[in-house]
C-alpha cells in the first residue's frame, strides 16, 4: 500500500478555545479524583440497596470460548494485545495500553467466562471481581470513568447470575454495595464520557441500572432522558450514526435493542423517542451489511461480528428494508440478485465525531454473494494495530483515486492540539454532488468531490453502474483541472481486493479474480493495471492482500480512466 503524504496541517483556530478546555479539565483531574475518593463524597453514593439483579439482559457481544480457554491459562487479550496474571493479580500486572487497561477495568473477561460456564469459570470470575473490589471499590481513573463504568454494569447485568447464583452472602452484598455506588455515580458523570458512542453506552448502562436493579426509579427516568438526548443528537433522519462509521452505528443500536427489550420485559414504556430511533437504525445496518452478514469497512468501521449483527437484525420485529441512497449518512447503495455495492458520498463528520474518520470519499466496496471482492483497507480500531492507523485512515488505502499521493482530507497530525482533542479531520470535501439514475441498462451513481479543489485545483467525479443482473459493475473515473492548472500531478486509481480473492494476470492484458467458492470474475480498463501489494484490517488480524492500480498524470485537461469488472461465464452481455 503506498504511502501517502499529508497536506498542509496546521490546527484550525477554531480549535483552540475547545482544546484549552480540556486542557484545563484534564489539568484538575488530581483534584477530581481526591474529592470523589473523601468520604463525604461517597455519602451522595449511599441509599437504597438491591439484593437481587431483576432482569439479566440478552447481550449479543460476542463471546469466544477460545478467549476463556486463554484466561483460564492466566492470559488476558483485549484489543490486539496480551498480558499474563502469572502469580499475581492481573490487575497489577503492567497493562500493555490504555485501551487494554479499559477492557480489563470493564470486565471485558466476564462474558466469555460466563459462555464457557463451569466451576473453573466461576471461580476464575468471582475472584477477578473480588480483586477488583478489594483494588477500586473507590473512585479511580480509568475504571471510574463514565464509559468503563457503563461497559462493567452491563456486563454484570447480563452475566451477573453466573457469579452470583450460590455464592457467599458476605461477598454478594458488597457485590450489591459496589453495585449501587457505581450506577449512582454513573448518574453523576455519564455526562464526562467522550463524545460519540462513549455517552450513548454511558446512558444505557444507566437505564439498565434502573431496570435491573430496583432501588431507583429516578435513576431510570434520568437514563432515559439522557439515552433519548444523545439518539436524538447522534442519530441521524436516514438512521446512520453522525461518526459516519457503520461499526459505530452498529455498537449503538446493539445498546438500544438491550434497552428496549429489559424496558418490555419489565412492563416499561417504550418511549416514542426510543422506538423512532430503533426503526431508523435498523435498516441502516442492513444498509451496510455485506451478503458475509457484517458489515462494510467505512470510516473507522471493522467488519464487526456477523453473528452478533444477525443476532440484533433477528430481533428486529418491523424488518424495514435498506434504501437506495442515505442522503443524511453520505452513502449510495446498488444492489442486483447476489451483488452489492455501497459508496461513500459524503463529507466528513463534524468536530469530535471525525477522530477515527478516514479520506475516503467515492471509495467503493464490491461483494458477490457471500464474499468480498473490491475492499478498502479497513481500520486500526485494536490497541496493537494501532501503528497502522495513519495509513488506513489515508485515500491510498480506499478504493478510490488518489492524487500526487495526497488525502483527499487532512487529518491533524502530531502536535498538542492532537494530543487533546484527537486526530480530528480538520480539512476534506465540502462540495460533494450525487446523483442516481435507474434505467434499463442498470442503476447508476455519478458522484463528485472537491477535496483536491483547493490544493490542487482539480475536482473527483466516479459513475458506476450496476446492471441489471449484478453480473457487471462498469466504472469512470474523471479527474476534472482547472484550465489554469500548470502543474503535471500523477494519480492512482486504486482498487483494494480482499485477501480471499486470488488474481492472475491474463494474456490479454485484463486481470482475473477468483473467489473462493470458485467463481471467477474479469477487471479490465482503458489504462494500464498494475497489482501491488496492500493490507486488509477488517476483523482482528492484519492481513495481506493485493491491489489493482491505474496510474497516469494530469495537468490542465480532463483525464478519464474507464474500468469493468464482470463476472465470466454469465450470459449477461458487458457494459463496456
Amino acid at each position: 500500500m503506498a504511502a501517502t503524504r499529508p497536506s498542509t496541517n496546521r490546527p484550525p483556530l477554531a480549535l483552540l478555545p475547545e482544546a484549552l478546555k480540556v486542557a484545563l479539565w484534564r489539568a484538575t483531574s488530581g483534584v477530581r479524583r481526591w474529592t470523589r475518593r473523601t468520604w463525604l463524597y461517597r455519602r451522595f453514593l449511599s441509599g437504597p440497596l438491591a439484593d437481587h439483579i431483576v432482569y439479566s439482559p440478552v447481550d449479543t457481544l460476542p463471546r469466544k470460548l477460545d478467549d476463556a480457554e486463554a484466561l483460564l491459562r492466566g492470559k488476558f487479550k483485549f484489543q490486539g494485545e496480551t498480558a499474563e496474571a502469572g502469580d499475581r493479580s492481573i490487575f497489577d500486572r503492567p497493562a500493555p495500553s490504555a485501551d487494554w487497561r479499559e477492557a480489563l477495568d470493564g470486565f471485558a473477561w466476564l462474558p466469555p467466562l460466563s459462555a464457557a460456564g463451569g466451576e473453573a469459570a466461576r471461580t476464575l470470575a468471582t475472584n477477578l471481581v473480588s480483586q477488583w473490589l478489594k483494588r477500586y471499590s473507590k473512585y479511580t481513573e480509568p475504571g471510574w470513568q463514565p464509559q468503563v463504568i457503563a461497559r462493567r454494569l452491563v456486563a454484570l447485568f447480563a452475566n451477573g447470575r453466573f457469579i452470583l447464583t450460590n455464592c457467599d452472602m458476605l461477598w454478594r452484598s458488597k457485590v450489591y454495595v459496589s453495585l449501587r455506588e457505581q450506577s449512582r455515580m454513573l448518574a453523576r458523570i455519564a455526562g464526562e464520557a467522550p463524545d460519540g458512542l462513549p455517552r450513548i453506552e454511558a446512558a444505557a448502562a444507566l437505564v439498565l441500572s434502573g431496570l435491573c436493579l430496583d432501588d431507583s426509579p429516578k435513576r431510570l427516568q434520568q437514563g432515559l432522558l439522557r439515552l433519548e438526548q444523545e439518539l436524538a443528537r447522534q442519530i441521524l433522519p436516514d438512521g446512520g450514526h453522525v461518526s459516519r462509521s457503520p461499526e459505530v452505528l452498529v455498537q449503538a443500536y446493539r445498546y438500544v435493542v438491550i434497552v428496549m427489550e429489559v424496558l418490555t420485559a419489565t412492563g416499561q414504556v417504550v418511549s416514542l423517542g426510543l422506538r423512532s430511533a430503533h426503526d431508523r437504525m435498523a435498516p441502516m445496518v442492513r444498509f451496510f451489511r455485506h451478503g458475509d452478514g457484517a458489515m462494510a469497512l467505512f470510516n473507522g468501521g471493522g467488519e464487526s461480528s456477523a453473528k452478533m449483527v444477525h443476532a440484533l437484525l433477528h430481533r428486529d420485529d418491523v424488518k424495514g428494508l435498506p434504501f437506495g441512497y442515505a442522503r443524511h449518512s453520505g452513502y449510495h447503495r446498488l444492489h442486483a440478485n447476489r451483488t452489492l455495492v455501497l459508496i461513500d458520498c459524503g463529507a466528513p463528520p463534524p468536530g469530535g465525531f471525525s477522530v477515527n474518520a478516514h479520506a475516503g470519499c467515492l471509495s467503493f466496496e464490491l461483494s458477490a454473494g457471500t464474499h468480498r471482492i473490491i475492499v478498502n483497507c479497513g481500520t486500526a480500531t485494536l490497541a496493537g494495530h494501532r501503528r497502522w492507523q495513519a495509513a488506513l485512515r489515508a485515500t491510498a488505502a480506499h478504493s478510490t483515486v488518489t492524487v500526487a499521493d495526497t488525502s483527499s482530507a487532512t487529518i491533524l497530525r502530531e502536535g498538542w492540539v492532537k494530543r487533546l482533542l484527537g486526530a480530528r479531520v480538520v480539512h476534506g470535501p465540502e462540495a460533494i454532488e450525487t446523483r442516481r439514475v435507474e434505467t434499463e441498462k442498470g442503476n447508476t451513481v455519478v458522484a463528485s468531490h472537491d477535496g483536491y479543489l483547493r490544493q490542487f485545483g482539480i475536482r473527483h467525479e466516479r459513475e458506476l453502474t450496476l446492471s441489471p443482473h449484478g453480473l457487471a459493475l462498469t466504472g469512470t473515473d474523471r479527474l476534472l483541472p482547472r484550465a489554469d492548472s500548470k502543474e503535471m500531478l500523477p494519480f492512482a486509481v486504486r482498487f483494494h481486493i480482499h485477501p480471499d480473492v486470488r488474481l492472475s494476470h491474463a494474456e490479454s492484458g485484463y486481470v482475473l479474480l477468483k473467489l473462493p467458492n470458485g467463481e471467477g470474475w474479469r477487471f479490465r480498463a482503458t489504462a494500464p493495471v498494475t497489482v501491488e501489494e496492500s493490507v486488509y484490517v477488517g476483523g482482528d488480524a492484519i492481513r495481506r492482500s493485493e491491489q489493482l492500480v491505474i496510474t497516469g498524470q494530469v495537468k490542465n485537461e480532463p483525464v478519464e480512466i474507464g474500468w469493468i469488472i464482470e463476472q465470466i461465464g454469465q450470459g449477461e452481455p458487458a457494459a463496456r
